[in-house]
């Protein structure tokens, strides 16, 4: 079983298309209204979907760990979590549901074509910035670690630690899951982005971009104290399993 996630911050001009987007794949959607001030909150209201209210902002992340309790809670097996600003396209839900029942209990992510036209040229650096660091931390290749079109295993997920409650948390948990050995696939899925006049962001250039390096600096030293000699003592004893 599986259900769609929307985490949402004043996407009041996009949440109630890509709410119809996603129904039509799924009636089993959960919004998690991290705070919105912009009237999101009354369109949700009129919307057949389970909202999750956090009283104030607290995050990406924070937004993303209430859903994923909400999905526990109801019984779902995996989470497919999608951004609520328009960019994601709701018809390649199929194309990540296939790839888990290829993998089952995998992390799928939806990788997006950095080259897209309109993608803009500081989300290209920043998603290369971050590719380097995670190949760094984990030994492997990813070609979108900041996508926020995702399948995740609820299960598997579940016992995994976050350090960080913003933008920052959707790395960190690649690092965690890749770490604890949950197989990472990654599918060519779509994007779309406005012109820059009618894109809504709360990517703050200096702000955020400090978090993720404090946080690359501080998930590098864990790669070397645990991650890569967790990693090591697996791979050894799956050799002397053989």
């Amino acid at each position: 079983m599986w259900c769609v996630i929307i985490p949402t911050y004043n996407n009041a001009n996009t949440i109630c298309q890509v709410v119809a987007d996603v129904s039509q794949y799924t009636r089993d959607i959960i919004v998690v209204n991290d705070g919105c001030t912009d009237g999101t909150d009354a369109l949700l209201s009129k919307m057949k979907v389970t909202v999750v209210d956090c009283i104030r902002n607290r995050g990406k992340g924070y937004a993303l760990k209430a859903g994923f309790q909400k999905a526990r809670e109801a019984g779902f097996d995996y989470a497919i979590t999608i951004d609520a600003d328009g960019q994601h396209f709701a018809s390649d839900i199929p194309v990540l549901v296939e790839a888990v029942g290829l993998h089952p209990d995998s992390l799928i992510v939806g990788s997006r074509n950095l080259l897209e036209e309109g993608m803009p040229a500081a989300n290209t650096f920043a998603n290369k910035f971050s590719n380097f660091w995670f190949r760094l931390q984990t030994g492997i290749n990813l070609p979108d670690t900041q996508t926020g079109f995702r399948l995740y295993p609820l299960r598997k997920m579940d016992s995994l630690w976050w350090i960080t409650s913003r933008y920052e948390a959707e790395l960190e948990m690649l690092v965690y899951a890749a770490w604890h050995d949950i197989n990472i696939v990654p599918v060519k899925v779509q994007v779309y982005y406005p012109p820059a006049g009618q894109r809504v962001t709360h990517f703050r250039p200096i702000y955020d971009f400090a978090r993720i390096s404090l946080l690359n600096t501080l998930l590098c030293f864990l790669a070397v104290i645990y991650g890569y000699p967790v990693r090591l003592m697996r791979f050894v004893k799956r050799r002397i399993l053989k």
